[in-house]
């Protein structure tokens, strides 16, 4: 959880040692692409996940490392994220259709980099090694409407208008979606 009364924790104690996370948002971001990577299996996404944000090997079973890979995603790189599920009347989760992605990391890396300069006046290649995961997170979040990620993402979830004479109105929201849309992205 993100609280201004205290600080960060960016430690892990692991069989009686303590281990800093580096959670630069780079770092993190270096690890998001490791869990992303299709040629990795999941023991070498455990290891390599561990690697990056602890900077060492463990030394302990893998299923130990599962553990404390699993504590990392949940205390620190997924830390203070809402998983709300849909509900019935009788508490059963129930399923839900998956919402796609509005932006990407990666691909909207110059959106993001122009954004935190127009809003923050920050560099993101100055505050490599040293902004952290979660407060990059929030200032991601909380862009004002203004900025290039912004506007892109809400031509991505625009609705098409409807009506009549709105014709060419919808033909230039489908080239302005085509054209800042993710890869796999459905356009109608």
């Amino acid at each position: 959880m993100f609280t201004l009364n205290e600080k960060l924790e960016t430690e892990i104690e692991i069989s009686g040692d303590v281990y800093e996370v580096d959670m630069s948002f780079d770092n993190v971001m270096l690890f998001l692409e490791i869990m992303e990577d299709p040629t990795l299996t999941d023991p070498q996404k455990v290891y390599y996940g561990i690697y990056t944000l602890l900077g060492c090997e463990l030394e302990i079973e893998m299923d130990e490392q599962v553990k404390v890979f699993h504590s990392l995603l949940e205390n620190f790189v997924n830390a203070g994220e809402k998983k709300e599920a849909n509900v019935d009347l009788e508490g059963n989760v129930m399923p839900t259709a998956a919402k796609p992605p509005s932006y990407d990391l990666k691909q909207d890396a110059e959106y993001i980099y122009s954004s935190f300069r127009q809003a923050y006046g920050m560099n993101l290649f100055e505050e490599q090694g040293k902004l952290d995961w979660r407060e990059f997170k929030i200032l991601l979040r909380d862009l004002p409407d203004d900025t290039k990620l912004k506007q892109v993402i809400d031509i991505r979830v625009r609705p098409y208008p409807k009506g009549k004479g709105m014709g060419d109105e919808r033909k230039r929201l489908k080239e302005l979606k085509r054209h800042y849309a993710l890869p796999g992205m459905e356009i109608e």
